[in-house]
């Protein structure tokens, strides 16, 4: 009886943590270069069920001799693993500003590839973003949202001391008769990224293959790839599931409190 109660439990956990990670998605709609999380649900180890008996050999001298017969597995359960994050590129909004930068991956040679803007964190680290919303701080530096640098191909913060610059669609900025070209970082698997807070992300990047292309549109950006009908339709689905498991739950909670109290006092 505890291993079901445990079970069920494991699946209302597993539920909520659904529901936590779709609502952080649906919260994030707005965010440009948002990429959505998906829960990934394992189950946990399932355990093999042997029925225990013993046999008499009808020996010169008995022998009484034990065997085990499989019976089956009996699975314990689900858990959410890990948070994977959906790289699937988002839909364009022309926005007129011209800060403002959307990264269209158009040809790359791995499926599992992508392309991203390299920033500054404020520990001085780098790091990488889908989300180009970016403008020109105090001191003529392109910064993003957040006040994080964004880097040239060199790893060296971009200098534009304006907001008048233009950005060809290769990633070449040209500001103050000078040309800079973007830092551009390519991941040849992105499930190998770890996502952080602030749209960033952190990883080890590769070498851009020669058969890769991208595309840099300024006055542009990368809408959320969130899905929000969808989004909201497994939030019900999740919502439900997690109800049926407290429904098991309080079941197996009432024949326990049955075993104790009624069974327990006629005893």
């Amino acid at each position: 009886m505890l291993r079901g109660f445990y079970t069920a439990a494991s699946g209302m956990i597993s539920q909520q943590r659904q529901q936590e990670a779709m609502a952080n998605n649906i919260a994030n709609m707005n965010t440009p270069g948002y990429k959505a999380d998906q829960t990934s649900l394992r189950a946990f180890p399932e355990m093999l069920m042997q029925k225990m008996g013993r046999t008499n050999l009808p020996t010169k001298e008995p022998l009484n001799l034990s065997n085990h017969t499989p019976v089956g597995s009996l699975n314990t359960g689900v858990y959410a693993q890990e948070m994977i994050p959906n790289f699937e590129q988002g839909d364009l909004k022309e926005t007129g500003m011209p800060t403002d930068l959307a990264l269209i991956s158009d040809q790359l040679p791995d499926e599992t590839g992508d392309v991203f803007f390299t920033v500054q964190n404020e520990a001085g680290d780098i790091r990488y973003t889908r989300n180009g919303n970016f403008t020109v701080d105090g001191h003529g530096a392109l910064v993003t949202n957040q006040g994080y640098h964004v880097l040239d191909q060199a790893g060296n913060p971009i200098q534009t001391n304006s907001t008048s610059f233009n950005v060809q669609s290769d990633g070449m900025l040209e500001a103050d008769g000078q040309n800079i070209q973007l830092g551009i970082a390519y991941f040849e698997n992105t499930h190998d990224l770890e996502k952080e807070g602030n749209d960033l992300f952190n990883g080890d990047a590769t070498a851009l293959p020669a058969d890769a292309s991208y595309t840099v549109e300024q006055g542009a950006l990368e809408n959320a790839n969130v899905d929000s009908l969808q989004t909201m339709t497994k939030m019900m689905q999740a919502y439900r599931m997690f109800e049926t498991n407290q429904r098991v739950l309080k079941a197996y909670d009432d024949s326990m409190g049955k075993a104790v109290n009624d069974i327990g006092r006629i005893g």
